[in-house]
């Protein structure tokens, strides 16, 4: 008798995706309303383009993953499309403030942005139909994440914003490179890490209650710490030099399960800061900042950091309501300072269910990661998910006087297109990678007997 295996198919859940991506869509297009009735008494008159575009835009990667991801998370789409939706919220409101109205408006530009960055998630899970595949451009996204990190040094391309060099400028576009170098450089991690994770497992000596590795394979850690100096010293950014460093370290403790790389990469990082700090300006004046942001020498200085902490008292818990507040009162409110721009006008409830948002976010994100089968998927997955994670802490930790204030956006809210982009299509590769992770075996067989004339019909055994 032959005996076959017939996995329990789990459901693929596409319809609870599509019932949260409208509820979604409508606490956008509720929140976009509620911000004209405060500051005009009236609904706007572009609501229905703008419901229409977020529908057709959230239904197509919705559609395509029906027809080419059918086990994809079913949370992932909803959470993005809600957090890009608030942030195109508040952006449109501070256009209000400021009188830009239609195509002058920040707003408008946000959703071409958004429009492409949907573009690009729909094509890299129509293309990338195995994620697996990534693992043989390992040495090739190194290449490429160190070029890409580099690109604001280049003389005539350059752009230095607010003393930070992580810009570069072609004819009229501006963006940053190294948002889409940290996806490049969690490919090339993780083909890294997955080939050499047993020489790097292997134990040292023990110090501290700490097994440290052995001095020939500290290696790959010197390197990247290496390369975080070099973003520190040159392009001036202490975000993203935490943020590469802390996501090789982190996809390091991942692939080798040992506490004593955490504790050599946080060493490391602190020699860095504590030079950095003692040998540039930009860093010292930063550390004031944070330090003491209410002085009158360091508000004469900056006033951002102090108006983003008074509007977020100013909300209190309920928040001034959506258009009441007075957000626009600091600087980059649409950009590095929209968490404290929505902190306001929501309140403390308000920004905690953001955050809730993300933390969903990361949650899937890590339950991919546990959940697919293979060790290179298991570190994209971690990597990626850790990219938006730390840079999630490092931007509303400046904004909250946690740590000193950087340069990099939130994930999926703030205005600018090379974030957006980069976000997209890290949500679109956690896709895929989910997908394989959430899709059955196929049947296998469990018995064969010796002499076909006594075999009985096929017995199907289902697994839960």
């Amino acid at each position: 008798m032959t005996t076959t295996v017939e996995p329990l198919n789990p459901p693929t859940r596409r319809g609870l995706e599509l019932a949260l991506l409208l509820g979604a869509i409508a606490i956008v297009l509720i929140a976009w309303i509620t911000v004209d009735l405060n500051r005009n008494g009236t609904v706007p008159a572009n609501i229905v383009p703008v419901a229409g575009g977020l529908f057709v835009l959230a239904l197509a990667v919705h559609v395509v993953l029906r027809w080419r991801a059918a086990y994809a998370d079913p949370l992932l789409l909803p959470v993005t499309t809600a957090l890009n939706g608030l942030g195109l919220v508040m952006i449109h409101r501070l256009d209000l403030a400021k009188g830009q109205l239609g195509t002058d408006g920040d707003a408008y530009r946000q959703i071409v942005w958004t429009a492409i960055a949907v573009a690009m998630s729909v094509a890299v899970i129509i293309l990338l139909r195995d994620h697996r595949l990534l693992r043989r451009f390992t040495y090739v996204s190194m290449a490429v994440g160190f070029i890409l990190l580099l690109l604001p040094l280049v003389p005539g391309i350059g752009l230095s914003v607010n003393g930070s060099q992580i810009w570069i400028k072609l004819g009229p576009l501006s963006f940053q490179p190294g948002e889409f170098a940290k996806i490049a450089l969690a490919i090339f991690f993780a083909g890294y890490l997955v080939q050499t994770r047993d020489v790097l497992s292997l134990a040292g000596r023990k110090v501290l209650g700490f097994t440290f590795p052995r001095g020939r394979d500290l290696g790959p850690i010197l390197v990247a710490w290496v390369l975080a100096l070099l973003i520190l010293v040159f392009e001036k950014d202490l975000g993203s030099a935490l943020l590469f460093f802390g996501l090789f370290v982190a996809m390091l403790y991942v692939a080798t399960e040992r506490v004593s790389w955490i504790a050599i990469g946080m060493l490391l990082f602190s020699v860095a800061v504590v030079f950095a700090l003692s040998a540039f300006t930009h860093f010292q004046k930063r550390v004031d900042l944070w330090l003491d942001p209410f002085s009158a020498a360091n508000l004469e200085r900056s006033n951002q950091l102090a108006n983003g902490l008074w509007g977020m008292a100013a909300g209190g818990l309920t928040g001034t309501g959506l258009g009441a507040g007075r957000p626009w009162l600091t600087s980059f409110a649409e950009s590095d300072f929209i968490y404290p721009s929505l902190a306001e006008e929501l309140g403390l409830y308000g920004s905690i269910a953001i955050l809730l948002l993300y933390l969903l976010f990361c949650e899937r994100g890590v339950r991919t990661a546990l959940g697919v089968r293979d060790g290179f998927g298991k570190l994209l997955a971690v990597g990626l998910t850790f990219s938006v994670a730390f840079q999630l802490f490092i931007v509303i930790g400046g904004v909250t006087r946690v740590i000193p204030l950087t340069g990099l956006t939130t994930p999926f809210m703030s205005l600018g297109g090379s974030a957006l982009l980069a976000n997209w299509i890290i949500m679109s590769l956690l896709l895929r990678i989910s997908d394989q992770a959430r899709r059955p075996l196929p049947d296998a067989p469990v018995g064969i007997v010796d002499d076909p004339a006594e075999a009985e019909p096929t017995q199907v055994v289902r697994l839960s």
